[in-house]
């Protein structure tokens, strides 16, 4: 005969199976839900976004990784309309150094004079892009600084605008009040969404340091998409971003690249310099151009491999 004390022993001994199997279920459905984050975002990076330039040797970068050295990634902004390859109104070389936990940002302008490679005439470098894409845009950009690129990350910059608003919208200093395709830019630290930040970026005349102030706000956009994708749930973001990165990013990384940056370079971020070449203006056959000194393009090279040395 069961005594009430035996009867109480199998209700609870039935609670706690309940209950493991709801802590089962849960820990089955976020681990499914988890690898599924992980396929979708390996299978956009290494099928969508993949992209290939033989100027790039891979399997010295891949060394660099092994051994946690700096590397020097090439981003492109492209302005991308349907039937128009369009030209790289942003070109910024980006040198991670994880052992020191910087990140620098070093902006070309893109009325740059200079020789294109593979093209074999001098012309403004933001060309380059136009004349053969971002195999072009690699290599001339090397030959420019003197410099090894080990990755590149080229965007449209339709897609900069749906990225600020897949991680919530950012946090910019802006420096002066301005008016730009109807919207109001007050001076000091503003809010943006996706369409205000394309449209913060893209103004460029009424600056009074022009493509220097331009390139500036691209960079402060770029580090704000950075810090607010650091900090965002990725669970409930992640999906969005790269629904936006494959309609909008081409690069040579793969997803375990992404995985190794992500991994041994994030702290990188926490100091982060910016720096923008300077020239000349001239104008040559009627077409303006920034003629920049040997001197400066000396600089340069200095600032990208004294970091990379």
């Amino acid at each position: 005969m069961k005594t009430r004390k035996d009867i109480h022993k199998r209700k609870r001994r039935k609670w706690v199976w309940i209950t493991l199997s709801i802590i089962l279920l849960i820990g089955v459905g976020v681990a499914a839900y988890a690898y599924s984050i992980y396929y979708n975002v390996k299978s956009t990076v290494d099928n969508d976004i993949h992209e290939t330039v033989t100027g790039i040797d891979h399997e010295a970068t891949k060394k660099k990784i092994e051994a946690e050295e700096p590397l020097n990634i090439l981003l492109l902004g492209v302005d991308e309309r349907e039937g128009d390859r369009g030209r790289s109104d942003t070109m910024i070389v980006m040198t991670l150094d994880p052992a020191n936990e910087k990140m620098q940002m070093i902006s070309i302008p893109r009325d740059t004079r200079t020789q294109i490679v593979g093209k074999g005439i001098d012309d403004k470098i933001n060309h380059a892009y136009a004349f053969g894409g971002s195999e072009m845009s690699v290599n001339t950009v090397e030959n420019f600084l003197d410099i090894e690129l080990d990755y590149y990350l080229r965007m449209n910059m339709e897609g900069l605008g749906q990225l600020v608003d897949a991680v919530g919208g950012i946090s910019v200093q802006n420096e002066f009040a301005f008016e730009y395709s109807g919207k109001n830019f007050p001076k000091g630290e503003i809010s943006l969404n996706g369409e205000e930040a394309l449209a913060w970026v893209r103004m460029r005349y009424d600056d009074p340091q022009g493509d220097a102030g331009r390139n500036e706000r691209q960079r402060q956009v770029i580090q704000g998409i950075i810090d607010k994708g650091a900090n965002m749930n990725a669970v409930g973001k992640i999906n969005e971003v790269m629904d936006v990165l494959g309609n909008n990013v081409a690069t040579n990384m793969k997803f375990a690249d992404m995985r190794n940056l992500a991994t041994n370079y994030r702290g990188a971020r926490r100091d982060i310099s910016t720096y923008q070449m300077t020239g000349e203006g001239t104008r040559i056959d009627d077409i303006y151009y920034l003629q920049i000194p040997q001197s400066e393009v000396d600089k340069t090279h200095e600032m990208i491999t004294d970091v990379t040395s």
